[in-house]
């Protein structure tokens, strides 16, 4: 059996799938990968299902290194350097570490959250249907943790098959869309404008949790206690000072802010993405625009492996490039006969 150890990895990095669901009654929180967009690409160039469980790598470095075999893996999500003993390793494609090979990740380029896929999936205990991790609730499997130095993952021998690329829609650029509520009553109309017409930007303080968003203050009109209820992905709550926090995958499943709107489910792996410190704009939808985006990202995610193809190896034969006249004709300065060549044709 080969194995993928991991040599080195920065924080915030842990193993993600598409999430637990039917427990959230119990104060059990669904978890799963920041950019599920990502995770299925990933997944899919290596034959996995979609939404089956990966390593979410953090906006900081990573080293992996095969071992016992050779292992077929594939990156997806925020690109960084990467490269198997300095030949560089593209994001959406699969590629092969051969026995003792290493592939090391730099820091995100764009983005925070990288994705890679193991050929045959990841083995672990599930917990409510899912490896997910929630560190803070020591929950998921194999490492109810970030992952560290040393852990590794059993792998499935590398298939004898060609590499395989993915390709993804476009991403937009567009503001982050909302639907409001379900406590905008607690803001007036002016609040609400305010914080639909602000920039905004994540902080650095932020985390799989909830999202600080620094910009102006949201004032409550009638205080920023309610009664505790439930949360979903992407509410967004605005904190006694003003300041709104976006819940995010391993959120608490009930809250007592008053929640102003909530991220459309086809947006929120897009504001997961967003650098810490880099501005954006919020933008109000309707219910039914909302859920007809989710099904659209539904299916997508269900169609990813539509999106994988072959890459076609192009084997480079030396001796024939060599006795190619692949520059036409060639000119000397030095040599008045060569002029006389071109001009003749």
């Amino acid at each position: 059996m080969s194995t993928l150890v991991v040599t080195s990895i920065g924080p915030a990095s842990s193993v993600q799938d598409g999430g637990r669901f039917g427990a959230q009654r119990y104060g059990l929180t669904p978890s799963g990968a920041m950019d599920k967009l990502s995770l299925a690409a990933a997944n899919s160039l290596v034959g996995n299902v979609p939404l089956s469980a990966a390593i979410e790598i953090g906006p900081f470095g990573a080293v992996f290194t095969a071992k016992g075999g050779a292992v077929r893996v594939a990156l997806a999500g925020a690109p960084r350097p990467a490269d198997i003993a300095k030949r560089p390793v593209e994001f959406n494609t699969s590629v092969t570490l051969a026995d003792g090979e290493t592939l090391t990740l730099g820091f995100a380029r764009v983005g925070s959250f990288s994705y890679l896929a193991i050929q045959g999936g990841i083995e672990g205990e599930a917990i409510f249907g899912s490896l997910s991790v929630n560190a803070r609730a020591g929950l998921g499997s194999p490492y109810p943790r970030p992952l560290q130095s040393g852990d590794t993952f059993e792998a499935q021998p590398a298939a004898d098959a060609p590499e395989r690329q993915i390709s993804l829609p476009p991403t937009s650029n567009g503001p982050i869309r909302v639907v409001l509520g379900p406590q905008d009553d607690e803001f007036t109309d002016e609040m609400t404008a305010l914080f639909l017409d602000s920039e905004w930007k994540i902080s650095a303080t932020s985390d799989r949790m909830g999202y600080r968003l620094e910009g102006p203050a949201i004032r409550h009109l009638h205080g920023h206690n309610i009664v505790s209820d439930g949360t979903v992905e992407g509410s967004i709550q605005i904190t006694g000072s003003g300041a709104p926090i976006v819940l995010m995958a391993d959120r608490g499943t009930s809250g007592g802010y008053p929640k102003l709107a909530t991220v459309i489910t086809a947006d929120f792996g897009r504001l997961a993405q967003t650098p810490v410190g880099t501005g954006f704009r919020f933008k109000a939808v309707t219910m039914a625009e909302a859920q007809a985006e989710a099904r659209k990202f539904k299916q997508l995610i269900e169609r990813m492996p539509d999106h994988v193809s072959d890459i076609e190896n192009v084997e480079l034969r030396l001796e024939a490039l060599m006795s190619a006249n692949v520059a036409g004709h060639a000119l000397s300065a030095t040599d008045p006969a060569t002029w006389q060549a071109v001009t003749s044709d």
